[in-house]
């Protein structure tokens, strides 16, 4: 047994702890310099731009509705952005650092970028020194940037950006992103309810300065709609595109007064997709919805070039998606009408987030890739179009003759849209008011992709719900999501309830669904609603070849016929929506048969349109068939569309 003296046990006690205390010191230092190391090993994968240019394009009705008030533009570029923004440049004091996957921006990691000039905004709580203001990278959050003004405070930020890596990767290009109001400025200004909303609509170009690490999949793709799976005997590749989220926002009004008023109100929404995730075996894409697996085994990438940039596989031309959206009303008296629809918007760019297979390529959707479009670029002139130039059914754009190639030269022209083409208008009478009592409402937001092959799943709708607080219209109760038309909302086709049905017709011409409600009023009377959506068909007269076709005609139906027999029908009533009682079509019965037949052609049923026709009965319902005209020169040509409700033939007389 060892005995150590008191004093000889404390000065071994020390050095122990001495020599403890040493290695714990070491082992810190040690790992410090690791943390070190890692940190200037991170930020050597960064990337870094300053200079170049911003450019800012306001919603100055939204902001004038709001009581901001902007001065004009302090050293902006002569010169108006493609999309109609003011430009400003960026000085090169600061750098803007940013992570790269890919081949493309997925995350901002600090610094910051100043514009050289900017706006002063009057408010009702003060003035906003917005010259100079500063993009500042937000803590926590990927990709949103503070606006800096001034002042020092962030009155606004961006958010929604859609950007790629151009020339070589020598510039960071931000084609779009939304300028949306604070939280605290909407507070400031008395005007809470706009809080989070775009008030415009940027965009940036700012020079690379320093590449970091780049980890990129091999670009391009051969995954297209009809190529051969390798390995998979007898597979092929399917394009179907997925309306994976949207949400809607007011944007403008012209003349409004509140509840039941006369004026022309614009919603916009933005709208996020995502591709079909499957690889040989069925998976959600939209988990939870019963339209959210595809029945395509392989998925297809999706080309996404943007207009006017040349040929490229698979169609050899710049084949992209569009975007539709539409409202309707679900009346007290169980009928429905599209009281809402806009023009065509031509998509340019993809993100490809979240993806299970990136092409490495922005203008290729990836298997499982998200994408989004933003408010203020769904509210864009230089990006929408009428849907008369697309065939739908093909997703072909009509390039020559359009809005945006005139003389067809090839080259792009100013598009001529104001603030009112091309976008959903409806008027306040149609969605409020005391003769609007007991109705609901929904949105409905559609991608049109070419070859897809279940446009059901492309599109989605949410309920809504509208309030004037103030000087704005609000859309609440953006709830209730879900994948599919909104008629299938209205009569649902897995349970449609008593006498009520409906029916979805597919042609190589494209698709019509046509849903039917019969209401028993009482005493023998019996009120029937039709409701027939065209979705994408089109008997359409074209010349010349891609990528220089001119559509000529793109026309739907132009009457729809319902056997009535003997029934005395009554208490015609047809909506298209609209408030112009012009262009209605007429109603008209002979031999057993009520005829609703457009006034003119330039009112047809074409494709993204519902138009409502309901009439009285003294007969309740029976199985039976409608048939839709099509709308072409000398033909007598119908769609029967069966599997539907119409009056009973009466009782023969004994």
């Amino acid at each position: 047994m060892l005995n150590i003296s008191k004093s000889r046990a404390f000065h071994l006690v020390t050095l122990v702890a001495a020599l403890a205390a040493g290695g714990v010191f070491t082992a810190t230092v040690h790992a410090a310099e690791a943390r070190t190391a890692k940190a200037q090993e991170a930020k050597l994968q960064y990337w870094s731009a300053w200079g170049g240019t911003v450019g800012v394009r306001w919603n100055r009705d939204l902001a004038g509705d709001i009581g901001l008030r902007l001065s004009a533009p302090v050293a902006r570029h002569s010169q108006l952005s493609w999309n109609e923004g003011e430009m400003f440049d960026l000085t090169q004091a600061g750098t803007l650092d940013f992570d790269v996957s890919n081949g493309n921006l997925r995350a901002f990691v600090g610094g910051s970028l100043q514009a050289r000039g900017g706006y002063l905004i009057d408010t009702p709580a003060g003035r906003i020194d917005l010259t100079n203001f500063r993009l500042v990278p937000r803590a926590g959050s990927a990709t949103i940037l503070d606006v800096v003004g001034g002042d020092g405070q962030a009155w606004f930020y961006v958010d929604r950006l859609m950007y790629e890596l151009i020339d070589n990767k020598q510039k960071l290009s931000v084609r779009t992103m939304d300028l949306l109001i604070s939280p605290a400025l909407a507070q400031s200004i008395g005007h809470p309810e706009v809080a989070n909303w775009a008030i415009a609509d940027m965009e940036m170009t700012t020079d690379v300065v320093r590449q970091g690490a780049l980890n990129e999949t091999p670009r391009g793709s051969l995954k297209w709609h009809g190529n051969p799976v390798p390995g998979v005997p007898g597979a092929t590749y399917q394009a179907d595109l997925f309306m994976q989220t949207f949400n809607t926002q007011y944007m403008r009004c012209n003349g409004c007064t509140g509840a039941g008023g006369n004026g022309q109100v614009v919603f916009a929404p933005n709208s996020t997709l995502r591709n079909n995730v499957n690889n040989g075996s069925l998976v959600a894409t939209v988990p939870g919805d019963p339209l959210g697996t595809s029945t395509a085994l392989y998925t297809a990438d999706i080309p996404w070039y943007e207009k006017f940039t040349g040929p490229f596989p698979p169609y050899a031309n710049d084949q992209h998606p569009y975007l539709i959206w539409n409202l309707y009303r679900f009346n007290a008296d169980g009928s429905i009408d599209q009281i809402g629809r806009s023009g065509v918007k031509h998509a340019f760019l993809t993100l490809n987030t979240s993806c299970i297979e990136n092409p490495g390529d922005s203008h290729i959707l990836g298997r499982g890739c998200s994408d989004l479009y933003s408010t203020g670029n769904n509210d864009a002139n230089n990006s929408l179009g009428p849907r008369s130039e697309i065939i739908p059914a093909s997703n072909v754009w009509g390039r020559c003759g359009s809005i945006y190639d005139v003389n067809c030269d090839g080259v792009q022209n100013s598009s001529g849209n104001g603030s009112y083409d091309r976008r959903l208008v409806v008027r306040e009478s149609q969605f409020s008011g005391a003769a609007q009592t007991g109705a609901t409402y929904r949105f409905e937001s559609w991608y049109l992709a070419r070859q897809d092959i279940n446009i059901l799943n492309s599109m989605a709708s949410t309920a809504a719900s509208f309030t004037r607080p103030s000087t704005v219209w609000v859309v609440g109760g953006q709830t209730n999501y879900r994948l599919g038309p909104v008629i299938d909302r209205w009569v649902d086709p897995a349970a449609p309830g008593a006498n009520a049905r409906t029916t979805m017709v597919s042609t190589p011409e494209g698709n019509v669904k046509v849903a039917v409600k019969a209401v028993d009023l009482g005493n023998g009377q019996w009120r029937y609603h039709y409701a027939a959506m065209n979705l994408d068909f089109a008997r359409a007269r074209t010349e010349g070849t891609e990528p220089n076709i001119r559509v000529l005609s793109n026309l739907g139906f132009d009457y729809i016929r319902i056997p009535v027999d003997s029934a005395t029908v009554s208490d015609f009533t047809f909506s298209d929506g609209d408030t112009d009682a012009q262009n209605d079509w007429l109603a008209e019965v002979r031999d057993g048969r009520l005829q609703f037949t457009a006034a003119t052609r330039g009112n047809a049923l074409n494709w993204g349109t519902m138009f409502r026709f309901s009439f009285t009965a003294n007969q309740a319902p029976a199985d039976g068939s409608v048939f839709l005209h099509i709308a072409a020169d000398n033909t007598r040509e119908t769609l029967p569309v069966a599997g539907l409700l119409r009056p009973a033939p009466a009782p023969a007389k004994r």
